[in-house]
């Protein structure tokens, strides 16, 4: 990559990060005050306009576009929604395919001032990472209230983003929730991690590809073998996307 190309992706990184700044400044404290007459819940659905405001930002100045096939195979009610994680899109797309939603995540990111302060309106599944254990029983708790409550959740079953051409080791909690809460796995395959990268700043254009699976029956099934097929239906198809 010559310099004038890096300095020009820089540049469009730099604008949309920027953008971003100014939207969560903007949507959060909005937020935080419509919570107190309306309700967490009507909050939560308004924070969803942030996460639109966010990817068509991405769009408009790192020219990152997507295209999704199997919007037909997500069922009427709640699920568990079990992803590939490559990158930070992800997290700002998923929630926004099964509306309610909520997803897994390190509770460290509450702590971040304004950020943190949003992610709690959305009503997360906060869990402690290190001890997995207590990340377990954090998961089947928590996700159970959710799914009762009509909230589908999304969780990265690798537990990290991973670099593109890598997989990391599937954790069987996805699967043992919607095994509990007799809900149906949907499986979730992309390549985000070609239009941002984990952990870099560059972004580059392109349109990422997300595929839908058809649901998991979840009935008379065990974790680890429906964590397997999951596991091969999501590894399969990210290595059929361009």
């Amino acid at each position: 990559m010559n310099a004038l190309r890096t300095a020009w992706l820089g540049t469009r990184a730099a604008l949309f990060y920027a953008g971003y700044g100014a939207l969560m400044i903007w949507f959060v404290p909005t937020a935080l005050l419509l919570a107190l007459p309306l309700g967490r819940r009507f909050s939560a659905a308004y924070l969803h306009y942030w996460n639109h405001a966010t990817l068509r930002w991405l769009r408009l100045c790192c020219g990152v576009r997507w295209q999704v096939e199997g919007l037909e195979h997500l069922p009427d009610g709640p699920c568990v929604l079990l992803a590939k994680h490559q990158s930070e899109w992800e997290t700002y797309f998923l929630p926004l395919l099964k509306q309610p939603a909520c997803s897994v995540l390190k509770r460290e990111l509450l702590a971040i001032p304004v950020f943190g302060w949003g992610l709690r309106l959305s009503q997360p599944i906060a869990i402690d990472r290190s001890s997995p254990r207590m990340a377990l029983k954090q998961i089947q708790a928590q996700g159970l209230a959710r799914l009762a409550d009509g909230i589908s959740v999304v969780i990265y079953p690798e537990g990290t983003r991973i670099p593109v051409g890598q997989t990391g080791r599937y954790a069987r909690s996805g699967a043992s929730l919607a095994i509990a809460a007799g809900v149906p796995v949907v499986a979730i395959a992309h390549n985000a991690g070609h239009c941002w990268p984990s952990r870099r700043f560059l972004k580059f254009a392109g349109t990422i590809q997300v595929r839908i699976s058809e649901p998991f029956d979840t009935r008379d099934q065990d974790s680890r073998t429906l964590t397997d097929a999951v596991q091969t239906w999501i590894e399969s198809h990210v290595a059929q996307l361009p």
